[in-house]
C-alpha cells in the first residue's frame, strides 16, 4: 500500500489470509524437514511420513481414500489435469456450464466441447444439459477420438455430436457465489451418459459445503489451498478409485504416475492443516459469516439507491455479497474503494481499454447497465463486524461520488 490506511478485506474469493495453524504447519518443512520425500535416506523417509500423514488428513476431510488424492500446484492445474487428461485418454468431448471458471471453460472450448447455458441466478440449465447428453449418447456408448469434428461439436450441431467423456460443473461459482445443483447434474449424467465422468471445480466450496457430499456424487474434484486459509501454489485433484486419465505432467512418476514433480511438502502440510480447521469450523462459520453478509448487503441496498443484489441469498454461499451498482463503472468504484482501504473485486475485466461484462454475468442474462457496476464483496473466516461497519459507512459516499453526486473528495469516510 502506498499510504497508511486501515485495510478492510472483502476479497476472500480471490484468496484468503493464511491461517496461523497453516503457517505453523508449514514452517518445519521450510527449516529442518526439508528433504525430498521421494528419496530413500532417513531424512527423506521422515518427509515421506509427513506427506502420507497430510494425505490421510485431507482424505478424511473429503471422506475418501488417501490413495485417491493427487497433489497439484493449484486448482487450475487440477481442473486442467482432470478434463484434458480424460479427453486425451478417452477421446470424446467435454461439457460444462457457461459460468465455469476459465480453468475449465477455456479447456472445454479449446477442445471443441459443449457449453451449457444457465438461468438468471447462474444455475446450469438442466433441460439443456439433458438434451446435450441425450444427443451425444446417440453417437455411441463408448467415447471415440473424432478429433476432426471437435470444432463443429462446439457449435451445437447435432450432426457432429460425439460421446461425452467428461461433464464439469463447479460446485460454487467464484463470482456470483451460486451453488450449482450437482445432485441433479449427477443424476442426468448417470442416466444419459453412464460412461462419462463427472468433475467439479470445488475451489470455492471448501469453506461452505460439506466436501463428502460432493465426492459422493462426482468422480473428480479440484481444490486450491489458498481459498481456505492455506498457501498459494498447492492444490489437489481427487480421483475416484478406478478412474484413470492421461497425466499432463510426465517425469518422475510421483502421485502414482498421475502427477510428476517434486512434492511441495511445506505447502501440502499447510493445506492439510488449513482444510482440517476449515472443516471443523464450517458449520459455525457459515452462520457467523452469513449474518455478516446479510448486514453488509442490507446496509448497502438501503443506502445506495439503484443497487441490486445479483443472486438471491437462498441460491448462494454465505460468503458471497455480489452487488450491481447502477449508474457506476466497476473500475471507478474499485479505485475509490481501494483509496478508502476496502479490498473488493469487479465482476468485469478490462479488455482493450473498455470495460466488458464478465462471462458469468453475461451468461446469467444481466443487462450491461447493471454489470458495468458490479462489485464482488466476498467474506471469509477473517471477516469481522468492524469490516462490515467500515464498508457500510464508506461505500454509499463512494457510489455517490462515482455517480457524480458527491463532488467533495473529503466527503469520503
Amino acid at each position: 500500500m502506498t499510504r497508511d490506511v486501515e485495510l478492510t478485506y472483502f476479497d476472500h474469493a480471490a484468496t484468503t489470509p493464511m491461517r496461523e495453524e497453516a503457517v505453523e504447519a508449514m514452517l518445519p518443512f521450510l527449516r529442518d524437514r526439508f528433504a525430498n520425500p521421494s528419496g530413500s535416506h532417513r531424512a527423506s523417509r521422515d518427509a515421506r511420513r509427513a506427506l502420507d500423514e497430510a494425505r490421510d488428513e485431507i482424505a478424511d476431510c473429503l471422506g475418501v481414500k488417501a490413495g485417491e488424492i493427487v497433489f497439484t500446484g493449484c486448482g487450475t492445474e487440477a481442473d486442467n489435469a482432470a478434463i484434458s487428461g480424460v479427453l486425451r485418454q478417452r477421446g470424446g468431448i467435454a461439457v460444462c456450464a457457461a459460468t465455469e471458471h476459465h480453468a475449465v471453460l477455456h479447456v472445454v472450448e479449446h477442445t471443441g466441447g459443449r457449453v451449457i447455458g444457465v438461468d438468471s441466478v447462474g444455475r446450469i440449465d438442466l433441460a439443456e444439459l439433458e438434451s446435450v447428453l441425450v444427443e451425444a449418447s446417440a453417437a455411441g456408448s463408448a467415447p471415440g477420438r473424432g478429433d476432426g469434428d471437435r470444432s463443429r461439436a462446439a457449435t451445437g450441431d447435432g450432426a457432429s455430436a460425439q460421446p461425452v467423456a467428461v461433464v464439469s460443473v463447479m460446485a460454487v461459482n467464484n463470482e456470483a457465489g451460486t451453488i450449482q445443483p450437482l445432485d441433479d447434474v449427477a443424476r442426468l449424467v448417470r442416466r444419459h451418459a453412464p460412461g462419462a465422468l463427472l468433475h467439479t471445480d470445488a475451489v470455492q466450496a471448501a469453506c461452505w459445503l460439506p466436501l463428502p457430499s460432493l465426492t459422493a456424487i462426482t468422480d473428480l474434484l479440484a481444490l486450491s489451498a489458498h481459498k481456505f486459509g492455506g498457501p498459494k501454489g498447492v492444490g489437489l485433484l481427487w480421483v475416484r478409485d478406478g478412474v484413470t486419465f492421461e497425466p499432463i505432467l510426465q517425469g518422475g512418476g510421483q502421485e502414482r504416475d498421475r502427477r510428476s514433480g517434486t512434492h511441495n511438502l511445506a505447502g501440502i502440510a499447510a493445506m492439510a492443516a488449513a482444510l482440517s480447521i476449515t472443516v471443523r469450523e464450517r458449520e459455525a462459520e457459515n452462520l457467523r459469516i452469513a449474518a455478516l453478509r446479510d448486514r453488509l448487503v442490507d446496509g448497502l441496498l438501503a443506502t445506495c439507491p439503484g443497487a441490486i443484489e445479483t443472486v438471491p441469498r437462498e441460491h448462494k454461499i454465505a460468503g458471497s455479497a455480489h452487488i450491481c451498482f447502477s449508474g457506476c463503472e466497476s473500475e471507478s468504484l474499485l479505485f475509490l474503494l481501494d483509496q478508502a482501504g476496502i479490498c473488493a473485486s469487479a465482476a468485469s475485466a478490462c479488455a482493450s481499454g473498455a470495460m466488458e461484462p464478465s462471462h458469468v454475468l453475461a451468461a446469467m442474462g444481466l443487462p450491461r447497465s447493471q454489470t458495468m457496476g458490479a462489485i464482488r464483496f466476498s467474506l471469509g473466516y477473517a471477516s469481522t463486524d468492524a469490516d462490515v461497519d467500515r464498508a457500510v459507512s464508506a461505500v454509499p459516499a463512494i457510489v455517490e461520488r462515482v455517480r457524480g453526486r458527491s463532488p467533495q473528495v473529503g466527503a469520503l469516510p
